[in-house]
């Protein structure tokens, strides 16, 4: 399963709920095309589930689904056991399992690759539920089930990572200013949403 393919399938099952991206999962939903209720986790690296966390108890009524990375997760694994801690029900967090950082630029090893155990990690924080798919079609038929589940619910999604763009005869460009300025952007959008929901529901 390609990156592309699984943010496909999450984007066309999410109804209503908020997405909160972060690294490539962040790109591949820019490349199609989903930009409403939309929160990206850079510059904040690892912080997708805490940031979704916030989310989730502003507005209990609105699901968040978190797109992860795993070099992000493992940055700051203690946002497992944040999430549970919580009590938040309305979070289903995937993350993208490829084994490499800077997927499709320089493809830096991710520490313990595809061997690492997100799900039993999930369990063992006190997730609800753990899964795991490296289909795209298995994961079509999965996403209304996990949707609708009592959270928080984690998926790992065992993806190919993309090819490198950049190496030694192709060094990578800098990163333009909005891709560290457009997470305040995005949050100031969502707080508008987040207010007409609000609204429209007294």
């Amino acid at each position: 399963m390609r990156i592309g393919e699984a943010c496909q399938q999450i984007a066309l099952a999410r109804k209503e709920r908020v997405i909160v991206a972060t690294m490539g999962a962040m790109f591949a939903f820019d490349a199609l095309g989903v930009t409403e209720r939309r929160l990206s986790s850079v510059p904040l690296m690892g912080g997708a589930a805490g940031l979704a966390l916030g989310l989730a108890l502003a507005k209990p009524q609105v699901g968040v689904i978190v797109v992860d990375g795993d070099a992000s997760l493992l940055m700051q694994l203690g946002g497992l056991v944040t999430v549970t801690d919580s009590g938040a029900t309305n979070i289903v967090h995937f993350v993208i399992q490829n084994g490499a950082q800077f997927a499709g630029t320089s493809n830096l090893p991710v520490p313990g690759g595809e061997a690492v155990d997100f799900c039993a990690m999930a369990l063992a924080a006190g997730y609800a539920s753990a899964h795991v798919f490296d289909d795209r079609a298995a994961l079509a038929d999965a996403l209304p089930t996990l949707l609708a589940a009592p959270g928080p619910v984690f998926v790992a999604l065992k993806v190919e990572p993309e090819p490198p763009r950049f190496g030694p005869d192709q060094p990578q460009p800098e990163m333009p200013d909005r891709q560290f300025q457009r997470m305040g952007m995005e949050a100031e959008q969502l707080g508008v949403w987040y207010a007409s929901e609000s609204g429209a529901r007294h």
